[in-house]
């Protein structure tokens, strides 16, 4: 028995030591870093609070791109989620050939976080990309998706919308474990479609919807491809993400101590509006035979 716990032991150790080296360690090392003045060639100088003080009273650039931030998460991710939520439910559906949709409407979540992708959304936003095109042959005017304040966030939006393959693969294993004998219980009780899908679906699978939510929202804090390849934070830094800002003061400043605050006020802000909507699930997330635990 002891011999298959060493055993076990030395399996898990170079996970173990993946996990130590590359994620706690540098954990706790940004956060000391925080209260320290450091530009990679000094050592590392005590400030104490000041690098919090200066990101809180004293730098405009941080309020606005964290207002730019709080702006795509909202608009995104409730996108994202609810796209996803849509497309699952159609896919759910027993079609000759669905499951090619449901690998081709998965693509997406592969292919878009990468760099490639970045660019040739780019493209396709241009002046004479793809949908300027579109919307020509539909009789309306080009716009200026990259080159106006107001519009280049959508750009961005759009992209996060579109990579919602692994929301909509978690959205239809839920929707396949909801039991068919409700929906034939409600058709009996001639309820429509859409009454089944308010009144059935969506509250048997709101954990599911909680779950997504959640990871949707991180995710949507740490956006960094799309703002800095396609609109590289402009125009009038309108795309001007914190993560970018958290970049350039860390590696194009070389400031590591502010950006180290920086990083750590994201992971402030993340946790409280995670802890935020757990609080909130216990007024619209349902939970399956919690009533009979109870």
């Amino acid at each position: 028995m002891y011999e298959n716990k060493r055993l076990g032991f030395a399996f898990a150790l170079p996970f173990l030591l993946g996990i130590i080296l590359f994620k706690l360690f540098p954990f706790f090392a940004s956060f000391a870093l925080s209260f320290s003045q450091y530009d990679l060639i000094d050592p590392p100088e005590w400030v104490g609070v000041r690098n919090y003080e200066e990101l809180a009273l004293h730098d405009p650039l941080f309020r606005q791109s964290l207002g730019v931030t709080m702006l795509f998460v909202a608009l995104a991710v409730p996108l994202r989620v609810g796209f996803a939520l849509l497309v699952a439910h159609v896919l759910n559906f027993k079609l000759k050939g669905i499951n090619f949709f449901r690998a081709a409407f998965y693509i997406p979540s592969i292919l878009g976080g990468s760099i490639a992708v970045a660019v040739l959304w780019r493209f396709i936003f241009a002046r004479n990309g793809l949908v300027n095109l579109l919307l020509a042959q539909l009789g309306f005017e080009p716009l200026p998706w990259l080159a106006d304040e107001h519009l280049s966030i959508w750009t961005i939006v759009l992209l996060f919308t579109w990579q919602f393959g692994s929301s909509m693969v978690i959205f239809l294993a839920a929707l396949q474990n909801v039991p068919t004998s409700l929906y034939e219980a409600a058709e009996c009780d001639g309820a429509s479609k859409l009454q089944q899908f308010f009144k059935i679906t969506v509250p048997l699978i709101t954990p599911v919807i909680f779950f997504n939510l959640i990871m949707q929202m991180v995710h949507g804090f740490q956006e960094f491809n799309g703002p800095y390849m396609i609109t590289e934070g402009g125009p009038l830094s309108s795309t001007y993400m914190l993560t970018l800002y958290i970049y350039d003061q860390s590696f194009r400043y070389f400031n590591l101590g502010y950006g180290a605050a920086l990083s750590w006020v994201l992971f402030a802000i993340v946790g409280a509006l995670a802890a935020l909507s757990f609080w909130s699930s216990r007024f619209w997330v349902f939970y399956a035979g919690e009533k009979d635990i109870k």
